[in-house]
Order: C-alpha cells, then structure tokens, then sequence
C-alpha cells in the first residue's frame, strides 16, 4: 500500500518513451537511469515461439524488405523480426534481453498482448534474475486467470478502460491482485475496494503532476506515466 512508500510507486509506461524509442532497450535503461521504480511493457510471440516486446500486433518498426513490412509478429519469425528497426535508433527485444539487462533493479509489469503466450511469458520470468520483482496483466482476464492456477507465485494483474461494475468480483474471478484502472476511472470508493480485497490499484496513464498527486491522496498504489522525470520532480523535488 502506499503508506509504506512517500509517494505511489512511479512506473515508466514501456520506457522512457518521450526519449527513447518505446519498448525497446534503450528505453528501459533510461528509465533505470532516471530512478524509475519500474517499467511497463507489452509481449508478443513470435511465430517460432519467441517472446518479443513491443506493443501493436503489426510492428510499428521498418522492415528489412518490403516482404516482411505489415506482416504480423506472429506470422513472423525471430529471425525475421531481427532486422526491423524502430524509429532507425533501436530493434525490438525480446523479454528475456529485457529481464537479463534489469537484473532486478526494478519492477517489470509485462502485459500480454499476443494470445496464449502466458506459458512462455512464465517460462521467461522463472528463468530471469528476479523473478519476485515480475508482474503479469492484461485486458484478457482469462488469460490471467489461466496464468494464476499454474504460477501462483506470480503476481496478476487485470486491466480497465470502463468501471467495472464489481471490482472485487473481478479480482477474485481472475485471481488478481493488481488492478490496473484507466486514470480517469480511479475515485475513492474503487481504491477502498481494492485495497479491502488485498490489491494494490496502478493508474495508468498519468502524464500530469497534478493528477499524480489527486491520486496520491487517494492512495493509488503506483502511477503508470510517460512523464517520469515531471512526476519524479513533482514527488521529489
């Protein structure tokens, strides 16, 4: 809860992403640099099975041939997918480069994007430097809920863009402890329900100070942002 923190935890949303290219290596380590508590990506697989970070399903990234370019991730080999360029200054990683260069100086919330990559994505986070310090969500509840009964251990999150009208119900269906609300979505009454139920509440995404701190006095747990030295500051002097 954030009565044991000064502030809510503060998360870069995949990266330093204002600096950097968005989920890519480059923009974690910034994020390490800047003080993040922790960074927020999204996964997908790859048609050989490998787990790669990157958000759209197509990759937002220059192909190396006009063959490959609009092709989907998994439709695409890791192989393949090594020659894509993000905004010409990064490649797209995989999980495991992601987790091996944290080495466990901060929290990793990965959220799953591609389907049926919860096995893999748990393969990877048992295999990695800290794995305590790995959290899985995801606007798929089921998917969590699968994760959930194979790796207990495991921290799951469910993800919101509406107000859910049972917050607590979901918690328990999807056997989750983080809940992850849009911004606007977060009053009172949900962080009091959350909270009752054992759970931390993690915003998402929060760009201005000012509304990091209405939702500090409201106890939100951590600040998903794009923003991290601004809210930093705000926090920090």
């Amino acid at each position: 809860m954030t009565t044991d923190h000064e502030r809510p935890r503060l998360v870069a949303h995949r990266g330093v992403s204002r600096e950097r290219p968005e989920n890519t290596l480059p923009a974690f380590l910034r994020a390490l640099e800047l003080g993040a508590d922790g960074i927020e990506l999204d996964v997908h697989g790859t048609k050989d099975g490998v787990v790669v970070v990157h958000h759209d399903e197509i990759p937002r990234a220059t192909a190396p041939s006009r063959s490959l370019q609009g092709k989907r991730i998994d439709a695409l080999t890791w192989d393949e997918l090594q020659g894509f360029s993000v905004d010409g200054a990064a490649l797209i990683p995989t999980l495991t480069e992601v987790l091996t260069a944290m080495r466990g100086r901060l929290d990793v919330f990965v959220e799953l994007k591609g389907s049926g990559i919860e096995g893999p994505v748990l393969d990877i986070i048992h295999a990695s430097p800290a794995p305590a310090r790995c959290a899985v969500h995801s606007f798929d509840h089921e998917a969590i809920r699968r994760m959930r009964s194979v790796a207990p251990a495991v921290r799951g999150g469910i993800l919101f863009e509406a107000r859910p009208a049972d917050v607590v119900g979901a918690m328990r269906h999807a056997d989750a402890r983080d809940v992850w609300p849009r911004e606007d979505l977060i009053d009172r009454p949900l962080v009091e329900a959350v909270h009752g139920a054992g759970g931390r509440v993690l915003a998402w995404t929060v760009n201005k100070p000012e509304r990091g701190k209405e939702l500090a006095a409201l106890s939100v747990d951590a600040l998903c942002t794009d923003a991290l030295p601004q809210l930093k500051k705000a926090f920090d002097g």
